[in-house]
């Protein structure tokens, strides 16, 4: 046998190899701007991405949830994700904390909340009845969700903050989340509101990849004036609110989506006779 000095030296790694082993980490680089110059900073924001990943979570247990037939948890797991992701790009910028790690975070994890798992919700609620035709329609719902927020970071900066182009995907998953909610909640069977499920998971997956333009709500005016009848709305609001939530969600998500393509509509009609 040779010596111990032998036996090391014959199973030396390379200085090359050595070099690129310490190179694998568990961490992340991104270019930042520090006055003007662009600098690399190591590591990620805690507390944007604490939310995200807890959107995240609430989306797998939706799916988790619906493939054990507990809808009405899996819907409230899906509006939970709703929330948790309107809050971490407004902590985000609250803390000035914005990062591009964040950002593309955050799209994947919306593609599993409001993509994937309503369309799972669906198709194990009531798709799954329709065979091949039923898959298909959750799985171009998916697609259509993540070309949607593909489309959505392309564009950001070269669109009208105003407006969002194609439904928003959190409320075509409001959309269809919420019929199953309020379906659930009131004991009804699949038979009728099953029918329902399939066209409106067609159509709010092709919303989201449409033209048309929905209010962002983004500029509005807190501290201005308002008709009367917007306070007795929100009153109204707040008092379906309280006392059937279900109801409300799906009033409000369909609602957004119904007035928002009738409205594109009627402006291009308007446009087309003025033509």
């Amino acid at each position: 046998m040779g010596s111990d000095k032998e036996t090391g030296s014959n199973n030396q790694i390379p200085h090359e190899e050595l070099r690129e082993l310490e190179g694998v980490t568990f961490e992340v680089e991104e270019p930042e701007l520090h006055g003007d110059k662009k600098v690399r900073r190591k590591g990620v924001y805690l507390l944007p991405n604490l939310f995200t990943t807890a959107a995240l979570f609430s989306a797998f247990y939706s799916i988790i949830a619906s493939t054990k037939g507990q809808f009405e948890l899996a819907a409230i797991a899906i509006f939970v994700a709703m929330v948790l992701d309107g809050l971490d790009g407004r902590i985000a910028r609250m803390t000035n904390t914005q990062s591009a790690f964040g950002a593309e975070y955050d799209s994947l994890s919306d593609v599993m909340a409001f993509g994937l798992a309503p369309a799972l919700l669906a198709y194990n609620w009531a798709l799954k009845d329709y065979g091949k035709v039923g898959w298909m329609l959750s799985f171009i719902f998916v697609a259509c969700a993540a070309l949607r927020l593909a489309r959505f970071n392309v564009q950001i900066g070269s669109v009208d903050k105003k407006y969002f182009i194609g439904l928003p995907s959190p409320l075509a998953a409001a959309t269809i989340t919420s019929l199953i909610w309020f379906c659930v909640d009131r004991e009804s069977g699949v038979d009728v509101a099953g029918y329902f499920v399939a066209p409106m998971v067609l159509i709010s997956g092709l919303l989201m990849v449409s033209n048309c333009k929905y209010a962002s709500f983004k500029e509005v005016d807190f501290a201005g004036r308002v008709p009367f009848f917007a306070i007795l709305a929100i009153v109204l609001s707040f008092a379906l609110f309280f006392t059937d939530l279900p109801l409300f969600v799906s009033i409000a998500s369909n609602g957004y989506a119904i007035f928002g393509l009738v409205a594109w509509l009627l402006t291009r009609r308007k446009r087309s006779e003025k033509k």
